[in-house]
């Protein structure tokens, strides 16, 4: 065995024993990065679907319930946020987020950075803010969760973090549910005024009586952020 292409598009580490083939001369290749391209782009939709309260309007249309886009007397779920200079904050900082940085450009956006094996220099370049993971939460408009799920992330995210939310914010995961305590965030959805969007929930798939499918200030998708025809074909191209 000389050769292994890891074909999942996700880091091999739970599978692949990488310091055995260090030891043996086998070349192991991870395409993490054939899929960071469709995710990075659904991770833009999910910002400006969460800024929208798109969610929120979508439900309401399908139960028949209203169509007043207008109303100043809906509450606080009736938002209509605009992406261009909002405040952003990235959690990681590795392929999909540097995609996502490059769609963003056109917005204006002030980006700030919670990933502690960046280079403060390479940010300070880009010029994005390195800050603590509390920061992000309690300094932005949108937070993104673009973090690879190791032992040292799983449940990194709970109830602290989310407290320190401000009225109106978003969050966004579509990296792995179990980085976030997922009934801390469904708290935080029931008690405080910000929306989620989410491809990746704990547990997967999320169950039928599962809260987070009823809350209005929540967006769903089936974990679908990086299923697209191309990543198919580009995890052999690398």
């Amino acid at each position: 065995l000389t050769f292994i292409g890891e074909l999942e598009g996700d880091r091999f580490s739970r599978r692949i024993n990488s310091e055995y083939a260090i030891e043996k001369n086998i070349n192991v290749i991870d395409t993490s990065h054939g899929s960071s391209y469709p995710v990075s782009e659904w991770a833009l939709g999910l910002i400006l679907v969460g800024l929208r309260s798109a969610g929120y309007h979508f439900r309401k249309l399908i139960e028949n319930k209203h169509w007043e886009p207008n109303n100043e007397k809906e509450d606080f779920l009736h938002q209509n946020e605009e992406l261009t200079g909002k405040k952003i904050g990235l959690i990681g900082f590795g392929y999909i987020a540097k995609k996502l940085c490059e769609y963003l450009e056109p917005f204006k956006t002030k980006i700030s950075v919670y990933d502690p094996y960046i280079s403060k220099n390479m940010l300070k370049k880009l010029n994005y803010s390195q800050v603590e993971l509390n920061n992000i939460f309690s300094n932005n408009d949108v937070i993104v969760c673009l973090a690879p799920l190791t032992p040292a992330t799983k449940n990194m995210i709970n109830k602290n973090h989310f407290n320190l939310l401000r009225d109106g914010a978003v969050f966004i995961n579509v990296s792995r549910g179990k980085i976030v305590n997922s009934d801390d965030l469904i708290n935080a959805l029931k008690t405080k005024k910000i929306t989620a969007c989410l491809d990746v929930f704990d547990p997967e798939p999320i169950p039928v009586n599962s809260e987070i499918r009823n809350l209005h200030n929540v967006f769903l998708s089936p974990h679908i952020a990086g299923t697209t025809k191309k990543s198919r074909t580009r995890f052999f191209e690398e």
